[in-house]
This record gives C-alpha cells, sequence and structure tokens, in this order.
C-alpha cells in the first residue's frame, strides 16, 4: 500500500499546482472536468475546473483538485490521505475498518476510469481517499 497527500482546492488548483511545480520540479497533468465523462452533469460553469492533478517528482507525489464537497472548503477537508491499494480485498478491508465509528462519505464503487474508489471520514476527523486500480 501507498499513502499520498491528495489537495483539494476551490477553483485554484490549477494554480496552486503550478507554484508547487515551480518550486518541487516534476511532471504535472490535470484533467478538467469538461475533459470528463463527468461534464455532462455538471453545470457548464466548473467545465474549467480540476477534476484530478498529479504533480510526480522522484519519489514525492502530490494530488489535488477543485472538487469540493457539498459542505464547503473548510480547515481540515483541504488534505485527505489517498490509500493506494495493491490488491482489490485491501480496498474494501481497509475502507471498512477505517469507517468503523466514522462516516462513509462515498462508498467504494466501480468508477469511469475503471477503478473501485470510495472516500470516507474517520472517527478522528480525517479524510480517506481509498483506490484501487485493478
Amino acid at each position: 500500500m501507498e499513502i499520498n497527500t491528495y489537495l483539494t482546492f476551490n477553483g485554484n488548483c490549477k494554480e496552486a499546482m503550478c507554484f508547487y511545480q515551480e518550486c518541487l520540479g516534476g511532471n504535472l497533468e490535470f484533467q478538467t472536468i469538461g475533459e470528463s465523462p463527468l461534464a455532462e452533469q455538471m453545470p457548464k460553469e466548473m467545465k474549467n475546473a480540476i477534476l484530478h492533478s498529479s504533480l510526480i517528482a522522484g519519489n514525492l507525489k502530490i494530488m489535488a483538485s477543485d472538487m469540493v464537497n457539498e459542505n464547503g472548503l473548510n480547515n481540515g477537508n483541504n488534505v485527505s490521505l489517498l490509500l493506494n491499494c495493491e490488491f482489490e480485498y485491501q480496498v474494501h478491508e481497509m475502507y471498512h475498518k477505517l469507517s468503523e465509528k466514522g462516516l462513509k462519505d462515498h462508498p467504494l464503487e466501480k468508477t469511469f476510469w475503471g477503478a473501485t474508489f470510495g472516500d470516507l471520514t474517520d472517527q478522528y476527523g480525517n479524510r480517506w481517499l481509498l483506490h484501487y486500480q485493478g
């Protein structure tokens, strides 16, 4: 398994990630909502918002998005721990264990990018994104 930092921004993800690339170097990639299958489900004004971005420089990996949940962006929910699982059983096991006494924000499901993905808030208020790329 591997844990990566996942940052959430409120419309300035691209600006921030470009800044981090200037500081840290590496390869930076973006996917906007308009470039994704979600485009038709989202308001048109969100088409340029960043659905997912990644900055990779050696062993450093920072991922980020402009996708703020319905509660808005608050101090504490702008950073998540992304747990990439090596096996499918792990993602289910980790989701079950980490969500105990917490909140199952989005249950595990198959995604349009071919992964099993879900998120939760653990009993201590920390946000987890769980991912298995089959």
